[in-house]
């Protein structure tokens, strides 16, 4: 468990820069070093922070709630070995739940500033859950219908023997559902921009505006972890291959 949560939190800032790097390169631009994001969280978590005279206690608290809401997520999601004491406890809807603890914090913290572009980023956010979190769900549930499972490692293992009927159309469907709830819950165009703070295309960058130094650190190496812990995810319930017993 523990080395588990050690590999995603070291793991994350090396998948964003090689994110940013490809993308980069398919714009025909050399791009930063895929080992930026390392150079960015270390220089934020340097810096001391400054938060508005009219934030309160939830400005300093939910930078660590969200970070420790990630991690605990990834422990019950299978990303090296499907062999983990805590998966008693660990299903489907947990991670979920997990999830949905560092969207309603974050969002509600952009809103404790009282600026505008916070208030404009968590509106945006929370009508992007009502979509992304109940797609999220039935798209699981349709593979543990077929799995007779919601323990995730028990669910991959079902996968890995019995392979999936792509000519189903829930298994069709639940694919293109969990592709698009991966696009939109990492910030990804058409959704949302994560390299740009235009006031018509910032979702999650609007609610992070009022962080600095080691808060603004935390929250976007949680980010980071997300969309690792995302991507797992999706490559689990549907390509489980790889997976180690």
């Amino acid at each position: 468990m523990v080395l588990q949560a050690v590999i995603i939190i070291l793991l994350a800032p090396f998948i964003q820069g090689v994110i940013k790097k490809t993308k980069a390169r398919m714009q025909n631009r050399i791009g930063p070093s895929i080992w930026q994001p390392y150079y960015d969280v270390i220089k934020f978590m340097k810096k001391d922070a400054v938060l508005s005279h009219h934030s309160s206690w939830l400005s300093i608290v939910t930078p660590y709630i969200v970070f420790v809401s990630i991690v605990t997520a990834g422990i019950f999601i299978p990303t090296y070995s499907l062999h983990n004491e805590w998966n008693f406890i660990g299903d489907v809807i947990l991670v979920v739940y997990l999830f949905g603890v560092a969207r309603f914090f974050t969002a509600l913290t952009a809103l404790d500033a009282g600026g505008s572009f916070g208030g404009m980023g968590s509106s945006r956010e929370m009508a992007l859950s009502a979509i992304a979190e109940p797609a999220l769900l039935l798209a699981l549930f349709s593979v543990c219908l077929s799995s007779e499972t919601m323990k995730l490692p028990h669910l991959v293992v079902s996968l890995t023997h019995n392979g999936w009927d792509w000519f189903a159309p829930s298994y069709v469907l639940a694919f293109f559902a969990m592709l698009i709830v991966v696009i939109a819950e990492t910030g990804r165009i058409p959704v949302d921009n994560p390299d740009t703070h235009l006031e018509l295309t910032m979702v999650h960058e609007g609610m992070l505006l009022e962080y600095s130094g080691r808060y603004l650190g935390l929250m976007m190496w949680a980010a980071q972890i997300k969309q690792l812990l995302l991507l797992s995810l999706f490559i689990n319930l549907f390509f489980p291959w790889g997976i180690e017993g």
